[in-house]
């Protein structure tokens, strides 16, 4: 009994150490491509442009949103 006890104890610390090697190599393997990304496809910052926003077509996608929301509660009445 006190055998298979000792080799349980073995086998779990064995296991347990597996596991937080393989996490200690997966923090490392995910700072080494944090600093690679950041280094070889820096961060471009977004370009304005010059030109208007056009606001032709505002009410009408208003209106078409209007009427969809009416005709879904239309329908889904929640009595």
């Amino acid at each position: 009994m006190n055998e298979m006890l000792s080799s349980g104890i073995e086998l779990m610390l064995i296991g347990m150490g597996m596991v937080y090697a393989f996490l200690a190599m997966l923090i490392v393997a995910i700072n080494v491509m944090s600093r690679l990304v950041r280094r070889y496809f820096p961060e471009v910052p977004a370009k304005f442009s010059d030109q208007p926003v056009v606001a032709g077509n505002d009410k009408a996608v208003i209106a078409a949103i209007t009427a969809a929301v009416h005709q879904y509660r239309k329908k889904h009445k929640h009595g």
